[in-house]
Formats: C-alpha cells, structure tokens, sequence
C-alpha cells in the first residue's frame, strides 16, 4: 500500500477541505502521484465525474490539486440534503434512495464501511499517497459507533490523523485536547499531532501554548497556517447561505468599462451548485451576492435562480417571500433572468413531481415555455456543444426532465425574450460563451459594462490552488508530514492523560 493520511478536524469548517487541496497540491508539485479521498461527503455541491459518476465538488476540486480526473472512488458515499431529516445517498456515483438520518445512521452506513475501505484501497494500489478528509469533527462521540469517514476510516485502514484547528474561532487549545480526550484509546492511537490553521498575528507568542499542548498530550504542531482570504473554494454548504438569510456578496476588481455588473442570485431553500456563479464573480467590475429579499431584485442586471435538491419547496418559498411576483414583472419589463438546474424548472410553466416532493402537479412562475416531469432516474451527464456563437461546456444533475415547446434554443433549455434556463451546471466557466452572455446581459440592462478579454477562468483556479499549496510549503512542517505520510499509523504515542492539569 501507498502513503497515507487522513486530516480530521475539531469542527465543521476548520478549514480541512482546503488543507487536503493544499498537502495535494504540494505533494504534486513534489512529483508525488497523489489522490484524494472522501469516504462520506454531506452537500449539495457535487460534480459529475467524465465516467458519469455524481460526487462532491469539493473531491473533484482536491483532484484538480493533485492534477489528476476525479472518480467516484474518491467520494463513494455522497449524501444530498433534502431538508432537516432526510437525505439522498449517492453511491459510487449512482443515487441508491432516500434515507432518514435515523435510517442511515442506525444500520446503512456501518454497513457502507467496507465498501469504502475497498475504494481507499484501491486508490493505495494506484498512487504513491492518498489524502483523506474527514467530515465535521472525529470526537462526535454519539456517532462513532457507525462511523466511515473519521476514525472509522483510519483505524480500518491504519491512517495517521491530523487534526485542523481554526484558530480564528478562539479556544483552539480546548478545541485540540478535547478532541483528543474524547476518542478512545485505539483511536488516540491514530492522532499523530495538529495543524492550527487560519492564525492572525506572530507566530511566536503562540508557540508556549504549543509547546504546553504537546506536554499534554504527547503530540506536536505540524505548522501554524496563517488567515488567507478568499481560500474557500468549491465549498460543501450552500444551507449555510439559504436557511440564515444572509447576503453574501463577492468581492470585484474594477471594471474595464464604465459600469459594473450587478448579479442577484435568489439564495433558495436547499440550494445546490451555487458554485455556479464563481466565474461570474471571478469577473472585473462583477459583483456578486445572494439575496433572499424582492427589494434586493431592483438594482440587480441580472437575477440568477440556481439550482436546488427541492424544487417545489424553492417555488414554494419564492412566492411565500414575494420573489416569484418581483420575478415575473421583472421578466415583463425584459430585465434578464437566468434559471440553473433546479432554477430552470422553477421558471417553466408546469411541474409534474412524484419523485422530489411528491407534490403532483404544481404550476411554475410561466416565464419560460417548459413543462417539467420528474423521473426516478437521475440524469448524470457532460454535455458540450455551443451557444452565443462561442463553444460552452458543462455537466448535468437532475430529476426533472423538461419539454421545451417554444422559445429560442439555450444550451439544453430555451430563451424567451431576456429570461433564459439550462440544465448545464459549470457552462459559465467556458470563458468566451461567459463573455458572450455578459455582453448580452449588459446590453439589456443598458449597462456601460465590457468583459475583460482575458479573464481565465481555470487559470484563476489553478493560481487559488497553487495558493493553498504555497501555504502548506511554506508553513507547515513538510518533512515531518510527508515522513508521516509515508510511514503510515503511529505506533506507541501516550495517551492523553485523564483530566486538564490544574
């Protein structure tokens, strides 16, 4: 077997999906034949794989890192929210149901564990190192009976651990020897040391507490990560954004014209790919944000319904909160209106649903000539063809399956007036087909706004993750990580003694 390690973390969002893209980076630049590995991935942010296979985006950003394709091999088990008690699970790819959380939890998921262990093993036999992820914090005691992608993984598969601490939260130390106190012996066993990450201020008057950590527990720092802006590629929770009503707005560079572009983006219960819109944001003189009011529609050059894994529920909601009626006199007026996936069917005229939300019929806002049925097949798929004139790529994740009977031809959807819908995820990273729709957005809007030229896209997105592999060459201990990579599991480390000392 290869090297291997898995990065654990003290809570959700300690930073462990970037941590993992950053060691992968690194060890690829190393000339390292490296992969990574999610056994358990909660989101609503996935890809589809070239095989055509659903995992989470997060795994096909770490694959990207390590400059390779991803595979379903390296998130086998994907669970896709559909509210607060339940979840579709996606294995190897291929939805397999919905499950309650007391389902999945109470049997289903121990019982997933070989075959995660299976695809960890396979990915060993192919690379020189494996990254895993783990997922949330591996102290969740009340869980760790049935545990797959914590210390379920590592102690199935022999995997040192290093566990992320964000420091930005505060009680970072409590935080670390907390964790450690709470697992039990054989898994304390597998906790090789820490990795303190978004750190602000002098490295230096954080060393004592590292030191006195280390006394604690027997385990040292592998490095301090310094707080970095704008590292949160392809994240895993659009809820965060959709259920708190807040509004997040993207940064912009100036513009090269006159005027900037502004993009709403109605952030819709059980939001999916909302990474959508990064290209856009990744703009000069585009501003992004999410909004989930019907006044932060006036101002906006376009208006974004994208994609969600509730559709009905989304519709549902955009009447409730009077985005519906702000969408369809904004349609009226021929102010543009873009609707992703979910987003697309939202704008049809007519919805058959059986499958999501077993609702059965329910009427769309009636702004595109469409008529959606949801099958109990999911379409995987990644298309590519062309649109505007400029060639355009994407992939496609969904149940429903739309009838076009009118309009002008859009991607897989259709435009009517300035209100267009697609199915294509990802179609706004084709550079020349985003410019293209820029232009026409900006005429519409009667905006001053010019695309930059040259703004790539995927070139952006390989400096971010050359960024995350700096910060890890450059501040972590990288010949003590990769001796721990390669030597596998930690033999012999002291227990974490029984209580703080006083």
């Amino acid at each position: 077997m290869s090297g291997g390690l898995l990065v654990a973390g003290t809570t959700s969002d300690a930073g462990k999906s970037v941590v993992t893209a950053g060691i992968c980076r690194w060890l690829a630049r190393q000339g390292v034949k490296v992969a990574p590995f999610k056994a358990q991935n909660m989101s609503l942010n996935s890809f589809v794989t070239r095989e055509g296979a659903e995992i989470g985006r997060a795994q096909a950003m770490q694959a990207q890192a390590c400059r390779i394709e991803p595979t379903a091999l390296m998130n086998p088990v994907l669970l896709k929210p559909g509210g607060e008690q339940s979840s579709q699970v996606v294995l190897l790819g291929r939805p397999v149901g919905e499950m309650s959380a007391r389902g999945y939890h109470g049997g289903r998921q121990q019982r997933l564990l070989g075959t995660v262990l299976d695809c960890l093993a396979e990915l060993r036999r192919t690379y020189d190192a494996v990254i895993c992820e783990g997922a949330g914090s591996p102290a969740e005691i009340n869980l760790r009976r049935t545990d797959i992608v914590n210390m379920g993984i590592a102690r199935g598969a022999r995997l040192p651990v290093l566990v992320v601490g964000d420091i930005d939260r505060g009680g970072v130390f409590a935080s670390f020897f907390g964790t450690l106190a709470l697992l039990a012996p054989e898994d304390q066993e597998l906790v090789a040391g820490f990795l303190v990450n978004k750190f602000r201020g002098d490295v230096s008057l954080l060393e004592p507490g590292l030191d006195m950590l280390r006394d604690l527990t027997g385990r040292r720092a592998y490095g301090v990560l310094p707080f970095r802006h704008g590292l949160g590629i392809d994240e895993e929770d659009g809820l965060r954004v959709s259920l708190r009503g807040a509004v997040r707005e993207s940064a912009v560079a100036p513009p090269v014209g006159e005027d900037v572009l502004r993009v709403a983006v109605c952030a819709i219960p059980l939001m999916s790919n909302f990474t959508d819109v990064d290209a856009l944001a990744a703009e000069p003189g585009v501003v992004v944000r999410f909004v989930d009011r019907p006044e932060e529609l006036a101002d906006a050059d376009l208006v974004i319904v994208p994609g969600t894994r509730g559709t009905v529920r989304a519709l549902e909601w955009l009447r409730a909160r009077g985005l519906a009626d702000a969408l369809v006199r904004r349609a009226a007026r021929q102010r543009p209106v873009l609707g992703i996936c979910g987003g697309f069917q939202i704008l049809g005229e007519h919805i058959e649903d059986e499958v999501e939300s077993r609702a059965g019929a329910v009427p769309g806002l009636g702004l595109l000539p469409v008529r959606v049925r949801f099958a109990r097949e999911k379409t995987l798929a990644r298309p590519a063809g062309r649109a505007l004139g400029e060639p355009v790529e994407g992939y496609e994740i969904h149940h429903g399956v739309a009838s076009v009977e009118g309009g002008d031809p859009f991607l897989d959807g259709c435009r009517s007036g300035q209100t267009w819908g697609t199915h294509w995820h990802g179609s706004l990273e084709s550079d020349r087909f985003r410019r293209a729709f820029l232009r026409e957005v900006a005429a519409a809007a009667g905006r001053r706004f010019v695309p930059a030229p040259d703004t790539s896209f995927a070139a952006l997105r390989e400096e971010q993750l050359d960024r995350l592999g700096d910060l890890i060459e450059q501040h972590a201990d990288t010949d003590a990580l990769w001796r721990l990579i390669e030597s596998g599991a930690p033999q012999g480390l002291p227990f974490i003694p029984p209580g703080a000392p006083a």
